[in-house]
């Protein structure tokens, strides 16, 4: 199972890395094209980061290692920030067809804002081998998304563009619009982010099959504090037992010793008795 889980993340990070590619050699052509533009955007900065992330936990499911804590603390807010990408590339995309202007939906798009963000989202839920995430992630998990609104905002007042309508002052109306579109983008991000770690709280899972558990963990065979307590008990246990048994057989009770049986003679010792 390892090796699968493994081999997918591997499998999806390269076709991560080859839409990137594929997306920036597309945009070339635009005429508002620069290279700062294309990194700016939030779903090429997330998705760079997944690539990273998915070619570590593939490697580690390959060599039968279980991720840290630290890293799957990392591997929750990037997984977080590539779903909200694909939701919000997909309201953007609806809203501007109901208002009757398509937007160019390139492979590499599709792929970046829609397939990756699906593959995610199902190896997070049907993966093993993932611990549970503590809830204090949610206090970080939105200091990148407010420093890299900030920076855009500010870089955006500079070169006049943005990458996302919400973020533009000509665009949205200032405080109403403005504080309602980024609110929602960020309650998404909240959102998101809880759900993935109550799942890994309600669907528990140990190690991956063959991977060795982190030093301490409770799965580890007689390493846990439970599996100590236990056995403790068990042999507390036992050891009552067997003095109630010695308590309760009174003298008068006990059966005489039964004689041993008698050795089998060999053909010899037969005639000599004779």
């Amino acid at each position: 199972m390892r090796h699968v889980v493994g081999g997918l993340r591997l499998l999806a990070a390269a076709v991560g890395l080859v839409a990137l590619v594929g997306n920036f050699v597309y945009v070339l052509g635009f005429s508002t094209f620069t290279s700062f533009n294309y990194f700016s955007y939030f779903t090429q900065q997330s998705n760079m980061s997944n690539v990273v992330v998915l070619v570590g936990s593939g490697v580690a499911a390959l060599r039968g290692r279980s991720e840290s804590p630290l890293f799957v603390s990392v591997h929750a807010l990037v997984t977080t920030y590539v779903i909200v990408s694909g939701i919000v590339y997909g309201i953007i995309v609806a809203e501007s067809l109901a208002n009757g202007y398509a937007i160019g939906v390139p492979w590499s798009s599709q792929v970046l804002h829609f397939w990756i963000p699906s593959y995610v989202l199902v190896d997070w839920v049907l993966a093993p081998g993932r611990s549970r995430i503590s809830w204090k992630v949610l206090g970080v998990v939105l200091v990148y998304p407010v420093v890299w609104g900030v920076a855009t905002i500010v870089r955006g007042a500079d070169v006049g563009w943005y990458p996302y309508f919400f973020l533009d002052p000509a665009q949205v109306s200032w405080p109403g619009e403005f504080l309602m579109y980024n609110a929602i983008a960020l309650g998404t991000i909240v959102g998101v982010l809880t759900g993935l770690i109550a799942l890994s709280h309600l669907r528990p899972r140990g190690p991956l099959a063959g991977t060795a558990p982190p030093p301490g963990h409770a799965d580890q065979p007689g390493g846990g504090a439970g599996s100590g307590a236990a056995g403790a008990a068990g042999a507390a246990g036992a050891q009552e037992a067997g003095v109630e048994s010695e308590v309760v057989v009174s003298p008068g009770s006990v059966p005489a010793p039964s004689s041993p049986s008698p050795a089998p003679s060999s053909p010899g010792s037969s005639s000599r008795s004779r």
